[in-house]
């Protein structure tokens, strides 16, 4: 990506991200951690509604296609949704290294006009880690997984701990998930970056 920040850039002594042992399958789709979620969030009407599946290391690729509440121009993407895209899919990343995290630092690069009715075909990857630091980056493509890049970006994750939802999230919504009979699906709800 061009004119990265020197805050995108990981330190000397960065690491490779590992996947974690119990990490999904490759090839597993990763569904929903929330139902309300705006990428992923099934119960969202006008949501991304992004389908996330794990890849091989520490990597995601996803999809959604463009509807026409998400446009900005006539006919055209809104950038702010492709940009939720790709937070959406950088921040599933999460889930191969069964981190609990949340967007530090997003830059994108918009480099195609993306049409209504276009399916994007994402792909994110964890490129370093430094301390809760999680250095990633992600590409947008139109038409295919190998289509012309449209959108991309480089991202900056913090790990958190459950709290950090807890504490600061709308009472009403955290009493709901916290109370949500199904164990699964309650601890779903704060795994990954909303």
């Amino acid at each position: 990506m061009s004119g990265t920040s020197p805050a995108l850039q990981p330190p000397a002594d960065a690491v490779r991200p590992v996947r974690h042992p119990d990490a999904p399958a490759p090839g597993e789709l990763l569904g929903a951690h929330y139902g309300q979620c705006f990428g992923c969030g099934g119960e969202q009407p006008h949501g991304l509604h992004l389908a996330a599946r794990a890849g091989e290391g520490v990597t995601i690729t996803a999809e959604f296609t463009v509807q026409p509440a998400h446009q900005g121009a006539p006919g055209l993407a809104h950038g702010g949704v492709l940009a939720s895209a790709l937070d959406e899919t950088l921040g599933s990343l999460g889930w191969l290294l069964r981190t609990i995290a949340v967007t530090g630092r997003l830059e994108t690069d918009f480099l195609l006009p993306v049409p209504v009715g276009t399916t994007l075909h994402l792909a994110a990857e964890a490129t370093a880690v430094a301390g809760r630091k999680i250095y990633a980056t992600a590409t947008g493509r139109v038409g295919a997984p190998d289509g012309p890049v449209a959108v991309r970006a480089d991202a900056l994750f913090v790990e958190v701990k459950v709290e950090h939802f807890t504490d600061h999230g709308r009472p009403a919504e955290i009493r709901a998930a916290m109370d949500d009979p199904d164990q699964v699906r309650r601890a779903r709800a704060f795994e990954v970056n909303p």
